[in-house]
């Protein structure tokens, strides 16, 4: 089945953050919206129809996540990331950002410190801060071939950190860690006893040419020291189903970790995240391949405009998720400035850089998870700003 991603579809009116909220959050309602991370396609067909079916039945009481709901997640995960997952290493979370908040609370004490890598997704730093733990910065280094870690200044931080939130593939800036790379961070990290969180709920979402690693699969001592998380939420657009897999094989480490999820009781979740989430895994690989692909081309074709009609622009192709990286240093605005030109002059929703740490200054995240057309659209507004 050939699937269109070239559908432009109305979701204003839906209670979409995306759409609706335009004017709260840019101070103008009618900007491209290409900031939060869901997407502007169709829910894959077969993941509607499944949802629809069961609501059709008459009631909507408690449920529970069968055997067969863990093992279509540790099936895919061995098929796509040859990890081997065991069932019994599962737990629910109704989202990967209340996952490590969690984690932060329950395997953490005040004033413990906990390391990120900005730029970085914004909620890591509120899951640290908002909690009295110690915030650590291990900037990102920005290459001619992209960003990299800065594994000499870790070293010396994991010597009194407790804990290092890792974004495993990157947002924003694109990575996808290679083996030998994260490789290095575990060294450093077994070798001072900081647990390490892996968010992965972009691991899907790794363009052609790239080989998403799990954290855990790089050796069998830090599949034992880490946590991982994964959901289908962001492959299959379904953020507003608030689902999520954690993954922990040391025992020890999982009890700990669930006691502490089961005493919030937010440990249910709901009937049709549950659904959503199984039928994904179990018959989503062929719409998956396609939406890559479609991707991909958005990427190439925003790279390539830039390279060559707006060249002060810094980009480096993504090699994982849907988001691009944007540097306007070279114009010598200011970040409010750089803001204000883009939604004012430009028309374009972007997010602000800076939400993403002080590194993220006179920059932008673009979302190019929409029609060919908008991508279009949105470069030509953006050329005649910049």
């Amino acid at each position: 089945m050939k699937y269109n991603f070239d559908e432009r579809i109305n979701r204003e009116g839906t209670e979409s953050v995306k759409y609706d909220l335009r004017d709260k959050i840019f101070g103008k309602a009618d900007v491209i919206p290409m900031w939060v991370a869901d997407m502007d396609f169709r829910t894959p067909d077969f993941i509607r129809n499944a949802v629809i079916e069961r609501a059709k039945y008459d009631v909507y009481g408690y449920t529970f996540r069968e055997d067969a709901y863990f093992e279509a997640i540790a099936d895919w995960i061995r098929r796509r990331h040859q990890w081997d997952v065991q069932k019994e290493w599962m737990t629910y979370t109704p989202g990967v950002v209340a996952a490590f908040n969690m984690a932060v609370m329950g395997l953490t004490k005040e004033g413990d410190e906990v390391i990120i890598q900005p730029p970085v997704y914004p909620p890591f730093f509120h899951a640290v801060e908002s909690h009295n733990r110690k915030l650590i910065l291990n900037p990102l280094i920005d290459t001619e071939d992209g960003f990299v870690m800065d594994y000499e200044l870790l070293e010396k931080q994991a010597k009194t950190a407790k804990m290092l939130i890792l974004s495993n593939p990157h947002n924003p800036v694109g990575r996808c860690w290679s083996k030998d790379e994260l490789r290095r961070l575990c060294d450093i990290c077994m070798k001072y006893n900081v647990l390490v969180f892996s968010d992965e709920i972009h691991c899907d979402l790794v363009m052609p040419g790239f080989k998403h690693v799990p954290l855990a699969s790089v050796s069998k001592e830090i599949e034992q020291h880490c946590i991982t998380a994964h959901a289908a939420s962001k492959t299959f657009n379904l953020a507003g189903m608030a689902t999520s897999t954690i993954i922990i094989a040391n025992p020890e480490l999982r009890k700990k970790y669930v006691d502490f999820v089961d005493s919030t009781e937010v440990n249910l979740g709901n009937i049709f995240g549950k659904i959503a989430t199984k039928t994904a895994m179990e018959h989503g690989e062929e719409w998956l391949q396609q939406l890559l692909n479609y991707i991909q081309g958005n990427i190439d074709y925003v790279v390539d405009f830039i390279h060559k009609e707006l060249p002060k622009i810094r980009v480096h192709k993504a090699e994982a998720t849907y988001m691009l990286w944007l540097d306007f240093s070279a114009y010598g605005l200011d970040n409010q400035e750089l803001n204000r030109k883009m939604i004012f002059d430009a028309g374009l929703g972007l997010n602000n850089g800076k939400e993403f740490g002080k590194q993220g200054e006179q920059c932008l995240r673009i979302n190019l998870a929409c029609p060919r057309s908008v991508a279009e659209e949105a470069m030509k507004r953006m050329k005649s700003v910049f």
